[in-house]
């Protein structure tokens, strides 16, 4: 059980390394903390905190795959290896998923991490149930599958393991350049058109990355995590998500011209998100970061939004609506054209489902003579 929130500064008081300011109240529970100034300077001294550390929770699992069957996605399945992301997104749409665990989606998502150690065997079990029919997995489509702690637990890993064995298709969504560390099994899944990789740009300025996404990799280290990966035959895609109003947008076809140039021949776009807790998280960054710009930022998010902070409608979710939500669109498009992105049949497109088998179980099995 969650051992309570943590006590975190106010808006306005950023933390070391981390993204999200504060950590609002868990939308389950009946009690919440909230920082206030005593008179005596308390919310000064939080400022000078040493940065939060990040504390490893072990959850166990019921189920290796989570299904969904949204319109908006194109996927039925994922694997999520962990819960809670270090990199510090402000804007990550799965913070608010950290409140159905006791934890607040604002500075506990970043530090307070849960992770499946029984996953790959929990899968294994899964692929081997009679009447399983084999479809592209998402891995890693609530948070990253290559975070930091990757490097230590190596969990994406052994699921990679048992997907390869299984000849198993899978996608992948990352703004992590840890995806190289596995490229050994990437590249033998890519032979057998098993797998493709999409790897998340944000943006091309780094010193804007680094308020962005506090621990994720810099764009240059991304960028090369593309062009490595198709050098190595594993075809690598972008993703320029999200594209925030005011804030990142006008790098759009920035992205998409270095991502194409370091091999990517796939890309996709999302405008930014803000369900629930995300809402107030964003514009106590915002204001904090970027007080100058802040109010026109917020402005145009509800422009693409009809005149609200979010709208949560299948088919508008991914992408707004509006004039400028449509601008951003087209200029989507143009980019692609121009680019000879996202052409029919290139880019790691139609996965083959039907190499899936179960391998021979290790050990001695019962009537294996028979």
């Amino acid at each position: 059980m969650p051992d309570g929130l943590a006590v975190s500064p106010g808006p306005g008081l950023p933390r070391k390394g981390r993204g999200a300011l504060s950590n609002p109240a868990v939308r389950f529970e009946s009690t919440a903390r909230e920082a206030f100034d005593d008179g005596w300077g308390s919310l000064e001294a939080l400022a000078d905190l040493p940065p939060l550390p990040t504390t490893l929770i072990r959850e166990k699992s019921r189920s290796a795959m989570a299904w969904n069957d949204s319109p908006d996605i194109g996927f039925d399945r994922s694997l999520n290896p962990y819960r809670g992301c270090e990199h510090g997104c402000v804007y990550c749409y799965a913070r608010p998923s950290h409140a159905y665990v006791g934890y607040s989606p604002g500075l506990d998502f970043e530090t307070k991490l849960l992770f499946k150690p029984d996953l790959p065997a929990l899968l294994e079990k899964e692929l081997r149930k009679p009447g399983y029919q084999a479809r592209p997995v998402a891995l890693g489509a609530n948070t990253d599958p290559y975070q930091p702690v990757e490097r230590t637990l190596l969990i994406t890993r052994q699921v990679l393991e048992v997907l390869d064995r299984f000849s198993h298709p899978v996608t992948i969504v990352t703004k992590s350049a840890g995806v190289l560390r596995d490229l050994d099994i990437l590249q033998r899944m890519a032979a057998r058109r098993l797998v493709h990789v999409c790897v998340s740009v944000t943006t091309l300025d780094a010193a804007l990355a680094r308020k962005m996404e506090p621990r994720a990799a810099t764009p240059g280290r991304r960028l090369e995590a593309i062009r490595q990966l198709n050098a190595a035959g594993v075809p690598a895609g972008v993703l320029a998500a999200p594209m925030i109003p005011g804030l990142n947008d006008a790098e759009l076809e920035r992205i998409l011209s270095a991502s194409a140039a370091a091999g990517a021949q796939r890309a996709g776009y999302v405008l930014l998100r803000l369900p629930l807790e995300i809402r107030q998280l964003f514009e106590e960054w915002a204001r904090a970061h970027f007080p100058d710009r802040a109010a026109r930022i917020l402005a145009l998010v509800r422009e693409t939004r009809g005149g609200r902070m979010y709208d949560s409608r299948f088919g508008q979710r991914q992408t707004g609506t509006g004039i400028y939500a449509d601008m951003l669109a087209n200029r989507f498009k143009v980019a692609i054209t121009r680019l000879g992105m996202n052409k029919a049949g290139v880019g790691g497109q139609g996965l083959d489902c039907s190499l899936f088998a179960p391998p021979a179980e290790a050990g001695p099995r019962q009537l294996a003579l028979l």
